[in-house]
């Protein structure tokens, strides 16, 4: 496979490098191949991207609904027929296994339909004046250039639900993609323009956060920003964003808890669990990272969940068996692995705990599904987000002992309850502290339709996708027309 060279996109060019200092995009599952050089772009390219977005934004906030909904479904065409080639490449960048990537794509084709009919839904409301005769009504317009940033662990689905509800009502766009999903993000503004998107309206920057993440969201030219990604991050953009007194949100960690009662169907919770905390490494923001387990049916399902464990295997991410797949990247290994340390001396390790020495495996970010008990809920290893594939299994005496357990956390993003009991379910509806809230399911994933997002330190309290998107993307003008010489 050839070396790409990556570039930034303004003002609909692809910018030639001049002086770049480049970074080496490796594949997490064989770390001797190189996919792309990544150049490390500074502050400059930031400016000027703010730029191309304010210089395009009036044409594109007059353009009708019918016409950038036109763009979306084209967008969404496009990219139903790269599929196959865009999964490939987010499993061999990012390490997510071939049989959730692909599928992933296929979300995002979801995302950008559901969005395209947005562009032609009403956008406010007639609203009864006290004056007789008067006209009322509310307008709901974009807020202007935003920046959008984007984690590298749904390289596809993320950022389109950022930015498809963002063009649908109005907005231009400037994105800053993780480093590590580099390329993945230059094929998906290659599909965007493709469809017909103008020149200005999305604008693509790539390099390290550190170097221009701060620029861009601490620019005066932007007017909101969403972001996805850690929680110490994430609220160092709030405190700029209040500063600048504009809008954003803030999609951050999780601490994600799967309660399993008595009368469960233990089969289904060990599955179900078992693939929420282990697929794609555990590195989702929803993946279930702790299970509650009533205390008379913790053996056994101990053995259900790690039988239902060994069925997920552990292979690079392009291989079509593969379940788990590996680490992002060296840091990332290194994390889960200073974590299952941990858990071994809090506790116990019941399954995994090492990085597996065999070939191939050892040519990559590879680290065992692993499986700690004996750690008290405060625990460090109970408390901190590991993003890798380490579960901690608590006992509880009662369904009121499991709920507290699970709210022992400053996260509050995803959490589920396998039962068959309805009292124990509406007890649990009313008393977790959760935004995302199932019963018999995994953790993970939403409808891509469907209001996304955290309480407590998972999030700025705001939603994304569906109806939710149009509060955070526009904001409200209110109109009163009155009769002339009245």
């Amino acid at each position: 496979m050839s070396i790409n060279t990556l570039s930034h996109y303004v003002a609909g060019e692809w910018l030639a490098a001049k002086d770049e200092q480049w970074s080496e995009d490796l594949n997490p599952s064989d770390t001797t191949q190189i996919l792309a050089r990544v150049p490390q772009g500074q502050p400059a390219v930031v400016d000027r991207a703010v730029e191309a977005a304010q210089s395009a934004f009036r044409a594109w906030k007059a353009t009708p609904g019918p016409a950038k909904a036109e763009i979306l479904h084209k967008a969404a065409n496009l990219l139903a027929q790269k599929r196959q080639e865009l999964g490939t490449l987010v499993a061999l960048e990012v390490g997510k296994p071939l049989g959730e990537a692909v599928p992933e794509v296929d979300r995002g084709v979801a995302i950008l339909r559901y969005f395209a009919e947005e562009a032609v839904h009403p956008m406010g409301m007639v609203i009864p004046a006290q004056t007789a005769g008067s006209l009322q009504f509310s307008l709901r317009q974009p807020l202007g250039p935003v920046a959008i940033i984007s984690p590298w662990n749904f390289p596809v689905a993320i950022p389109l639900w950022k930015m498809a509800p963002a063009l649908a009502y109005g907005n231009t766009i400037v994105w800053k993609p993780a480093e590590v999903a580099s390329f993945v993000a230059t094929r998906l503004v290659e599909v965007l323009a493709e469809a017909g998107l103008p020149a200005g309206v999305l604008n693509l920057v790539l390099g390290k956060g550190s170097t221009i993440g701060n620029v861009l969201t601490g620019h005066k030219g932007i007017r909101g920003i969403s972001f996805t990604g850690s929680d110490t991050v994430g609220m160092s953009i709030g405190e700029t964003a209040a500063k600048n007194n504009i809008k954003y949100q803030l999609e951050m960690g999780g601490k994600n808890a799967a309660i399993v009662l008595a009368d469960a169907d233990l089969q289904q919770a060990a599955k179900l669990i078992a693939a929420g905390a282990m697929r794609f490494a555990g590195q989702k923001c929803t993946a279930t990272s702790r299970a509650i387990v009533v205390s008379e049916v913790n053996d056994s399902f101990i053995d259900r969940l790690a039988a239902e464990i060994h069925t997920l295997p552990l292979a690079p991410a392009n291989d079509p068996r593969s379940a788990i797949g590996p680490l992002v990247e060296r840091s990332a290994l290194e994390k889960v692995n200073y974590y299952a340390e941990l858990g071994a001396k809090e506790g116990q390790i019941a399954l995994g705990g090492k990085a597996p020495a065999e070939a191939p495996l050892k040519q990559g970010y590879f680290f065992e599904p692993t499986v700690v008990v004996g750690v008290s809920p405060d625990a460090r290893i109970a408390q901190e987000e590991v993003f890798g594939p380490v579960l901690v299994v608590h006992q509880a005496r009662s369904v009121e002992e499991a709920i507290a357990i699970a709210n022992n956390s400053r996260y509050g993003l995803s959490v589920s309850l396998f039962t068959r009991d309805i009292n124990a379910m509406l007890e649990y509806i009313h008393d977790i502290e959760c935004g995302m809230v199932r019963i018999n399911g995994d953790t993970t994933g939403v409808d891509p339709h469907a209001p996304f997002g955290g309480m407590k330190s998972s999030s700025s309290h705001s939603r994304e996708q569906g109806p939710a998107a149009l509060e955070f993307f526009t904001e409200v003008k209110t109109v009163q027309v009155n009769a002339a010489g009245a």
